[in-house]
């Protein structure tokens, strides 16, 4: 993609970049639905990323041309100083990370580039967090300050909720603003306390897409949400991250079955979320996985936010030889499924469960064999 950009770039301007920029998506390894109860996920950032290839202008203006819509777009960073919001166009992530860098008192300069990116539109592999912290970075780069990982994805989480007015959390931007190669990325969502722990040696982890994207998710979401502030109050607390499994299983009687499944997922999830860092960190493959594996049941079981697509991707994915586990990741409803797998058998893994899905489903899937990779940074200048 580096090549790729770069010629682009100098097929356009005559000249070679003089700044090239990368941030990536993200896949959750578990930790779902536990962000807006504030509690605990750990995403890792992958080898699919937002690339950039740019230059400053000679005027307050950004010009971009991106080779993945086949169009150049061009605004006035005068026009991005109050909050009028976009339309979700891919420009909008432009304008919208331009207006809460300068709104946060962050400088912004005009530029003009070419942008492409490889990781998938709508999978719930994160392109657009990638997006804004591919443009976060070219305005660093730009600016010469200093990159703060959590304050440029706080920004990149502000721009997505106010000027594209998505209501994504934190995780999605803390992660490709902060990845680490070869780990993942333990976060507290209340304390934005960040933790890398290493991927254990000798394993692999598979993307795998069912091809249905995600349905619904805004009322689903929204239900889920209120489901669990109405858990959390009859525990007598704000989030449902400060009740422990001891406490849950001792008052779980008194929840009605809906409340109850919903709450046991949120508090399992978090408990599951820790003890997997705590595997990773001691380097248990077989642990990850098995915790993998029951994260999807209870998304599936208790949380209800599974599909027919995803629970047939993760039925197939199990058995094959070299899995260790598999799960839904992301908010569900369809979108992507991920495995743990052992490296060795991962591109036979990947080929084998996707030709499998496809025959049974008719649906085409696309597997990628992911690799942990640094989260947004400068590559070339």
């Amino acid at each position: 993609m580096r090549s790729k950009v770069e010629a682009a770039f100098q097929n356009r301007y005559g000249e070679p970049p003089t700044y090239v920029v990368r941030a990536p998506g993200r896949v959750n390894l578990i930790g779902e639905h536990t962000d807006y109860n504030d509690g605990f996920v750990l995403p890792m950032a992958i080898d699919r990323a937002a690339w950039i290839a740019l230059r400053p202008s000679t005027d307050d203006r950004v010009t971009a041309t991106s080779l993945d819509f086949d169009e150049t777009q061009a605004f006035d960073l005068g026009d991005v100083r109050e909050c009028v919001g976009g339309s979700e166009s891919w420009v909008d992530y432009l304008k919208g990370t331009a207006w809460a860098l300068s709104d946060a008192g962050r400088p912004i300069a005009g530029w003009e580039g070419v942008v492409v990116g490889d990781v998938p539109i709508g999978a719930g592999l994160s392109s657009s967090a990638a997006l804004e912290m591919a443009v976060a970075r070219a305005f660093v780069c730009l600016s010469g300050s200093e990159w703060n990982p959590s304050e440029m994805a706080i920004l990149g989480q502000r721009a997505e909720n106010r000027w594209v007015g998505v209501n994504c959390g934190i995780m999605d931007q803390m992660i490709s603003a902060s990845g680490r190669d070869g780990h993942a990325l333990l976060l507290d969502c209340r304390s934005m306390e960040t933790r890398h722990v290493a991927l254990p040696d000798g394993v692999s982890v598979v993307v795998l897409d069912t091809g249905t994207r995600r349905g619904l998710v805004d009322s689903a979401y929204n239900e889920r949400r209120s489901q669990c502030e109405a858990a959390a109050r009859h525990f007598d607390v704000e989030f449902l991250r400060d009740v422990s499994v001891s406490v849950f299983k001792n008052r779980a009687d008194e929840l009605d079955d809906l409340t109850r499944r919903r709450a046991r997922h949120v508090i399992g999830e978090n408990d599951r979320t820790e003890r997997a860092a705590e595997a990773m960190a001691a380097g248990d493959a077989a642990e990850l996985g098995r915790l993998m594996d029951a994260s999807h049941v209870s998304l599936r079981d208790d949380f209800e936010v599974s599909n027919e697509a995803l629970d047939t991707m993760v039925a197939l994915a199990r058995p094959v030889e070299g899995c260790l586990g598999a799960r839904m990741t992301g908010a569900g409803f369809g979108g992507c499924a991920v495995a743990l797998v052992g490296s060795k058998r991962a591109e036979a893994f990947a080929e084998e469960v996707a030709a499998a899905y496809s025959n049974q489903t008719g649906n085409p899937s696309v597997p990628y064999v992911c690799r942990a990779t640094n989260g947004a940074e400068a590559v070339g200048s």
